[in-house]
């Protein structure tokens, strides 16, 4: 039977406090750092007050053991499609399916995906959650062209066994509270469909780095349906643009959707979300 997380309302004391956006990458490096932006919030203003990057694994479950107040925004899925999960017979609660799947090879994730895709008809080949199509996002059970499924392998688990608050899927330290976002979804609001980013320096061009410059334009102007504007020192404002990977712009577009979230009831998510799939903070519910 489907149950759903109690909401838990937005204290004062978090809402006004720390705030940050990560960026995530399953093998972070020096080259390939997990970036987190870090700010917060006043009034419609969000501030960014520092760019971290952080190079391995441990140093990732260390930003999560800080102490709070604080919310963070990952991007990251925090959950699989029940379609999905029902069909392969994984256990239905989102811990113990946390739990076995943590327990599987990356090898043995990529083949029971595409086992499942091989078996769906052309141009259904994935599942989706039910937060896929308001945000834009790729199915979380997606192993390559972004290989979120792999960044929910690596990171989830991390999340569960650091205690942290996760609103409408496990419950937690309410003073530390991670919700999903998603940077393309908030982006997409701003510049459309055009890229702003690349890891490949071939595809570095002209074209991104205006649209980088364009979005960056856009959040200090506060042209977003989330009413905030982003406070910026020049530079930070020449950092993520000149960051051609999109990294460091990526963690403040996931900085500016935990910054609406902490100012709203229930974090900004449905009431009525799948604790199993999750819900990508900011996504709008059709109606």
């Amino acid at each position: 039977m489907r149950t759903v997380a109690e909401p838990v309302p937005a204290p004062d004391a978090v809402s006004t406090g720390a705030l940050m956006g990560v960026d995530f990458s399953t093998a972070p490096r020096r080259a390939k750092p997990i970036v987190v932006a870090h700010g917060r919030r006043a009034g419609a203003v969000v501030r960014l007050d520092a760019l971290e990057p952080i190079h391995d694994l441990p140093g990732f479950d260390a930003l999560l053991r800080r102490p709070g107040p604080w919310v963070g925004g990952f991007d990251l899925p925090f959950g699989l499609p029940r379609e999905l999960v029902q069909s392969l017979g994984w256990p239905t609660a989102w811990a113990a399916l946390m739990a076995h799947y943590a327990g599987l090879t990356r090898a043995q994730v990529r083949d029971t995906f595409a086992a499942f895709c091989a078996a769906r008809p052309a141009g259904a080949k994935f599942a989706h959650r039910a937060c896929d199509g308001p945000a834009g996002s790729s199915p979380s059970m997606k192993w390559v062209n972004p290989p979120v499924a792999y960044m929910l392998h690596a990171a989830v688990p991390r999340l569960l066994a650091s205690g942290v608050h996760l609103p409408s899927v496990h419950a937690g330290d309410a003073t530390r509270v991670a919700l999903e976002a998603y940077p393309g979804l908030l982006a997409r609001e701003l510049i459309g469909r055009r890229s702003y980013k690349s890891d490949d320096r071939a595809r570095q061009t002209p074209e991104r780095l205006i649209a980088r410059k364009d979005l960056v334009d856009a959040l200090e102007q506060g042209r977003t349906r989330l009413g905030l504007r982003l406070k910026l020192s020049h530079a930070q404002r020449d950092a993520l643009v000149a960051d051609a990977s999109g990294d460091r712009l990526d963690a403040v577009l996931c900085l500016l959707q935990a910054a609406w979230a902490a100012g709203q009831p229930n974090w900004g998510l449905p009431q009525d979300v799948d604790p199993l799939e999750g819900w990508i903070v900011s996504a709008e519910r059709p109606a």
